[in-house]
């Protein structure tokens, strides 16, 4: 299996014909609801189960038509989402992050985007009819940011799925960085230590 090491995306734009990029997104929206009537939700955050049976992002494969990194992972949101993606657009300015592996020579972008709570269940609604439903994704799902009372039901119980690459650890820097999670709860969870996002390196 490769191993992906940061890079800054400047560097990751100048390698050669050599090198493929692929892009992908975490989509969160402010979610006023409650669980059970007592568990603030905070936010959605969405996933997808990919046709490996592994949790991911959406997004793929810059092909030879894009004319960048964005242009290509909003044309893959549309081909996986459906329609709703065309509400909004991922830019420049929503990049987190930059990995690149070799065997293959493969470079893994990585972005956030705070949509609305309307366009993201518009896009849980679209997505069973996008073109590739069925196929490269199986369904999406909504990340438990909540911990229940045996302190383990919830985010910990879910953290404890397969993952893409990646995945797993961005999912927990963003969460972090973001401040999705309530303030102080994500030094409370009961994370294993090699599932938690690194300060340095890969």
């Amino acid at each position: 299996m490769a191993r992906f090491q940061k890079v800054e995306l400047a560097e990751a734009l100048e390698l050669g014909p050599n090198w493929r990029h692929f892009c992908y997104v975490l989509l969160y929206a402010p979610n006023p609801g409650m669980l059970f009537h007592r568990i603030p939700l905070r936010y959605a955050v969405l996933m997808q189960m990919r046709f490996d049976g592994r949790l991911g992002f959406p997004g793929g494969f810059m092909e030879m038509q894009d004319s960048s990194l964005e242009d290509g992972l909003n044309r893959e949101l549309q081909e996986k989402l459906g329609e709703a993606a065309s509400a909004f657009r991922v830019e420049r300015t929503d990049h987190r992050s930059s990995r690149a592996g070799t065997k293959p020579n493969i470079v893994a972008h990585f972005y956030t985007k705070l949509l609305t709570l309307e366009q993201l269940e518009a896009l849980e609604a679209s997505a069973p009819r996008a073109k590739e439903h069925g196929l490269e994704v199986l369904g999406l799902v909504q990340v438990p940011l909540y911990t229940l009372q045996d302190g383990v039901g919830g985010l910990t119980a879910f953290l404890e799925n397969s993952f893409i690459g990646n995945a797993r650890e961005e999912l927990l820097e963003a969460l972090r960085d973001l401040q999705i999670l309530e303030p102080g709860s994500f030094s409370n969870l009961k994370i294993p230590a090699h599932h938690l996002p690194r300060t340095h390196g890969t």
